[in-house]
């Protein structure tokens, strides 16, 4: 299915769970070529999607459509990157509460080849945000659910007070170091940044997922065995896989507080997955006509 798939338990904009996401932006240009240049190559790309991203960015965007809105805690330099990710969010419905940084915000280039893989690479340290920085932590309690993908332990145990915390694999370290126990622990099994071990945890997740791109996936709930999920169909030919497990988290975590069951959580978030891989970038937008890069 496509961008306009529905969530079971999801009712009318009012009846929506509140939602909010804790994490990052970096400044992302998609950038697409015949293939990633060899050692000593030079090669000219084609700049095919530009805007604020990341896991946190893509969620917040993710949930603002699903719920008609979310707030999105995050850290911002004041620069260029910093300003122009703060108002494209939120003109996409997300509520930007950024503390200030004096570094520059991250950016990063992700170079898309002919068969839609991408290869990222980022500039610049990663802005999060922190139990310290001036908000009133206090509302992250009235939220439903909380999607947290970087901060501090100490953040991550204000975020625990949401209805539903969803984390990111690649925070298990937080997840580690904090105790806390999180509802839902979600990563890639294709990436090597977010493998981890759930066993290690003092407190086991309630939902661990690993996904598998096109073989569909891996879940164990409640510590029981480990039980495969199936991929969903694209809604087109491969594009860009550029933010799908970005896509499939936010989802997830909106199904998972819309009171959908494990299974029909999985099976949106997968459906929701596969349509990002159909177009260019990782929301919806006004991407630039796709052409190819010429090797020189």
């Amino acid at each position: 299915m496509g961008d306009d798939t529905r969530l079971a338990g999801a009712g009318a904009p009012s009846g929506r769970p509140r939602v909010a996401v804790v994490g990052h932006v970096e400044w992302t240009t998609i950038a697409g070529l015949d293939e990633v240049p060899a050692a000593g190559e030079v090669i000219h790309a084609d700049r095919l999607w530009q805007g604020p991203a990341g896991g946190g960015a893509v969620a917040a965007v993710r949930l603002a459509e699903l719920a008609g809105g979310c707030t999105f805690f995050t850290a911002l330099g004041d620069d260029h990157a910093g300003h122009r990710s703060r108002a494209e969010l939120e003109d996409r419905g997300v509520r930007v509460l950024a503390a200030p940084r004096p570094g520059p915000t991250r950016t990063a280039v992700s170079l898309v080849d002919r068969q839609g893989e991408r290869t990222t690479v980022t500039l610049g340290e990663r802005l999060q945000p922190a139990a310290a920085d001036p908000f009133d932590w206090a509302e992250l309690a009235s939220f439903d659910a909380v999607f947290f993908t970087a901060g501090d332990a100490a953040l991550l145990h204000a975020a625990r007070r949401a209805g539903t915390l969803v984390v990111t694999a690649r925070e298990f370290a937080t997840v580690l170091e904090s105790g806390v126990r999180v509802d839902a622990l979600v990563g890639s099994g294709c990436d090597p940044a977010e493998h981890c071990n759930p066993a290690l945890l003092r407190r086991p997740p309630g939902l661990v997922v690993s996904t598998r791109g096109r073989h569909g996936g891996v879940f164990t709930a409640c510590g029981d065995a480990p039980r495969r999920y199936r991929p969903a169909r694209a809604p087109g030919p491969l594009v860009d896989t550029y933010g799908v497990g970005d896509n499939f988290a936010a989802v997830l975590t909106y199904a998972l507080a819309a009171g959908s069951t494990t299974a029909e959580a999985l099976d949106l978030a997968a459906q929701h997955g596969a349509a990002c891989t159909a177009r260019r970038g990782p929301f919806p937008g006004r991407p630039a006509p796709v052409r190819r890069a010429a090797r020189v």
